[in-house]
């Protein structure tokens, strides 16, 4: 309905007679949302960024105010930009951490891909707010472990409690993209089988269909049979948390007054997972780690896990790019293999 009355609206404001309200995108349906079109009388590019290196961005002043848009034109722009636009609703919902808030998705009704249009946000790089990020990464990280041991004791009291929300499994409600690869976030009660079958295996598979790596699928035959070792003290400790779920200093800035993230390919998983890309590349300053850790503390364990969790960012950096991330791949797995064997 709403795609084609896109189109009529269109049609008509070409003729150059009847008046009617400009049409900017059409909000496809996301988890029952139906649709909405987004509308307004000025339309009018300020700038634009061209400095991402999978979207093009352009700033445009509307009724309303000025907006953000991200457009992709590939076959999966579609895809990650509703898994963006779900990523940054589901962030805000936790009411820590600022993203820009999103308004539509817009699709590209004559070829592929399309974009996303989200609020526009005076953001410089992060230096004075990088403690507070820290603190309220730890606090979206907490948020639903929190709500579901509230669940949990009120069902214990009274034995209902509809009127708290908590996600007890690890995924998410819709494909997201880390890059521009969709991720397979189907649910699944165990964080382990989900990390070794959803992330790691899903890239090593794309690695395979690819171009093909004896080495990497002869260690990853070994691997997958190990992995457990490295959650050995934590694996009844884990509870699904709200993850950016690709978290470097190039998805971080701040305001004048606070902190913000973008760009998430958000999930629920093990809270370390999100920590791993900052130890690869464009990491934080000490102070977010502090502040991290003062309200998360690090569990046994933890640097060996962080080395797991970054394979699955080399490999996905692999998949995107090539080159030095296929050294760095398996030099990091046969590491894996090694710290497993070692203890």
């Amino acid at each position: 309905m709403f795609l084609g009355e896109y189109e009529s609206m269109k049609a008509i404001e070409a003729t150059k007679t009847v008046r009617v309200p400009k049409p900017l995108c059409v909000v496809p349906e996301v988890k029952g949302s139906g649709g909405a079109i987004l509308e307004t009388k000025k339309w009018k590019l300020v700038s634009t960024d061209s400095s991402g290196c999978i979207s093009k961005g352009e700033t445009y002043e509307t009724d309303n105010g000025l907006v953000f848009v991200k457009k992709n034109s590939s076959a999966d722009g579609l895809v990650m930009f509703l898994g963006e636009y779900e990523s940054m609703k589901a962030i805000d919902a936790t009411k820590t951490v600022r993203v820009p808030k999103p308004l539509c998705v817009v699709p590209e009704v004559k070829g592929p891909g399309g974009a996303i249009v989200m609020e526009h946000l005076s953001m410089s790089p992060l230096r004075q707010h990088s403690g507070r990020l820290g603190e309220l990464l730890a606090q979206m990280h907490s948020h639903n472990e929190i709500a579901t041991k509230k669940k949990r004791k009120k069902e214990s009291w009274v034995g209902k409690s509809d009127d708290i929300e908590c996600v007890e499994r690890f995924g998410f409600h819709v494909s997201t993209c880390c890059g521009i690869i969709a991720q397979n976030n189907d649910w699944e009660d165990n964080w382990i089988e989900f990390f070794a079958r959803n992330k790691l295996k899903e890239q090593i598979d794309l690695v395979e269909k690819n171009e093909g790596n004896r080495e990497l699928i002869e260690m990853w035959s070994e691997l997958q049979l190990k992995i457990d070792k490295y959650f050995t003290d934590i694996k009844d400790k884990i509870y699904p948390a709200l993850l950016h779920g690709d978290l470097w200093s190039g998805n971080a800035s701040e305001t004048a007054e606070e902190p913000v993230v973008y760009d998430s390919s958000a999930f629920y998983g093990h809270s370390e997972f999100d920590l791993s890309i900052g130890h690869m590349f464009g990491g934080f300053n000490r102070a977010f780690y502090e502040c991290y850790h003062n309200k998360l503390p690090k569990s046994s364990g933890y640097d060996r896990r962080d080395s797991l969790y970054q394979l699955f960012h080399h490999l996905n950096h692999w998949n995107h790019f090539g080159g030095q991330y296929k050294r760095q791949s398996l030099s990091l797995m046969r590491r894996c293999l090694q710290s497993i064997q070692s203890k």
